[in-house]
């Protein structure tokens, strides 16, 4: 049985949106700030850089015991001993991903609609990823942005699939909007740019933290 994933700050590092930090370092300013999950997104880079990059990763996080994702590439989080994966609907199929990872692995899904939640395999998966909350600079939006509202009928849909399936909401999340995100059900927010774009990381990580700890603190245990 995998233990539950803690979602409360999912810090998403990616070399496009790095704020000129080196992806490692940048991770382990997350981990000291209090993120709970760390996800890797590269978009841009060969595989074994990639692989390469995963691995410094893997060891900054290491000392923090926070665990660590790769977006999209199995073959990647694979070869660098990672704790995961993090799969779009355009991925990898989460049965596949599960056959080559194992039973241990952690896999999310990112899931952006109410069908998409009636569907998804929810057996297999340990946490969703639901938006875009917010509009967001960090990629490109094919949808408009769905809203704490949006992103509460998607929450609902999955709960009453998988009572206690982790959630957390993304996209143009910060300390001035996380607090709604957490109110429309979710278990905790991805964020990069209010992380990596920060003056400093650790001190926008360890404010993140605060609202999110403030609002589910508030919560009725499910």
């Amino acid at each position: 049985m995998r233990a539950p994933v803690d979602l409360r700050l999912n810090a998403i590092v990616d070399p496009e949106r790095a704020g000129g930090h080196d992806l490692a370092d940048l991770a382990r300013l997350c981990a000291e700030g209090g993120a709970t999950l760390v996800q890797l997104r590269d978009k841009l880079s060969e595989t074994r850089a990639m692989v390469e990059t995963a691995r410094a990763i893997q060891a900054a996080l290491a000392p923090f015991g926070v665990p660590f994702v790769v977006n999209d590439r199995i073959d990647v989080a694979l070869a660098a001993k990672a704790d995961g994966v993090h799969l779009g609907p355009d991925d990898m199929a989460v049965e596949d991903a599960r056959r080559l990872l194992g039973e241990e692995a952690i896999i999310g899904l990112s899931i952006k609609s109410v069908s998409e939640a009636e569907a998804a395999p929810v057996e297999l998966i340990d946490y969703v990823g639901s938006g875009g909350v917010y509009v967001t600079l960090s990629k490109q939006q094919k949808a408009a942005p769905i809203g704490p509202a949006g992103l509460g009928r998607i929450i609902a849909a999955l709960r009453r699939r998988a009572p206690t399936m982790p959630v957390c909401g993304i996209a143009g999340i910060d300390a001035s909007n996380a607090a709604a995100v957490i109110a429309a059900g979710a278990d905790g927010i991805a964020v990069i740019s209010a992380l990596s774009l920060a003056p400093d990381p650790a001190a926008a990580a360890r404010a993140l933290r605060d609202v999110v700890d403030a609002m589910l603190a508030k919560r009725a245990p499910r």
